[in-house]
């Protein structure tokens, strides 16, 4: 299933969606038509109970390298914006399904604000980073240095913020930044590896694991175990978590039934 945009690609194939940021002649370099576009295509997600795993990538030789800057020194916006289409970290940081975003070029400012958001973070050896914003003259967008902060601790995210200096893809892996480091005649084999085991689970079990950790990150830890004990003991109400147990028991591969 494919659905028209003109600044990116949404495909879904049973339980994996990729979200493609398609302006490859300028290295998907973001403009405001695709930040709406890519809010309507997460929100719709969001509400997708089949959808398991998403993965955020870019089309041709880049990923993201942030803000189209040509466009914005000419003050040419493709579409108006609102404050309310800066959603989208939000959407995948909170997005029921795991997503992962395939870093397979340059990302940069806005393009690692939406990579940031995801729950993983894989890269092509050949991939290039750069926080960016301070050498444009603004202190940044897409929620950065909440998702950094939490990802690399506040200390070297600020580091990686006022030093805005590019750094290659060896050393996002010994920040912390990304999770992974692949060659890029590789890269995209080893991601999909990565998005079959993950969509190959038990589909109400990930979300729920996904919910607990969103959870996390806002409640005390009494009121966290209260909630995820509840959680847990309804999750052995369900087909496919029995299903589970009789498949381990039995030595065979689980059939999840979403239910």
């Amino acid at each position: 299933m494919s659905v028209p945009y003109e600044t990116i690609i949404y495909e879904k194939s049973g339980p994996v969606a990729r979200l493609t940021m398609n302006r490859p002649d300028r290295l998907n370099g973001m403009t405001n038509r695709m930040l709406i576009e890519a809010g309507h295509a997460l929100a719709a997600a969001a509400e997708d109970r089949e959808l398991r795993v998403l993965v955020l990538t870019g089309a041709g030789k880049g990923f993201c390298p942030g803000a189209d800057i040509n466009r914005i020194a000419s003050a040419e916006a493709d579409a108006p914006l609102t404050a309310a289409d800066f959603r989208v970290p939000v959407l995948l940081h909170n997005l029921p399904a795991v997503t992962i975003a395939a870093i397979n070029g340059a990302c940069a400012g806005a393009g690692l604000g939406w990579a940031l958001a995801c729950d993983f973070r894989f890269a092509a050896e050949s991939a290039r980073f750069n926080v960016a914003f301070l050498d444009v003259g603004v202190a940044g967008d897409m929620g950065g240095p909440w998702t950094l902060s939490k990802i690399v601790g506040p200390a070297r995210a600020r580091e990686l913020y006022f030093f805005p200096d590019k750094f290659d893809a060896k050393t996002a892996l010994g920040h912390g930044v990304v999770t992974g480091v692949f060659p890029d005649d590789r890269f995209r084999a080893e991601v999909d590896s990565i998005v079959t085991r993950l969509a190959e689970s038990a589909p109400i079990a990930l979300r729920t694991l996904k919910a607990n950790f969103v959870d996390a990150e806002r409640m005390d830890l009494a009121g966290y175990v209260a909630l995820e004990s509840e959680r847990h003991l309804q999750m052995f109400l369900t087909e496919d978590t029995r299903e589970a147990f009789a498949a381990k028991a039995e030595k065979r591969k689980p059939r999840f039934k979403n239910r």
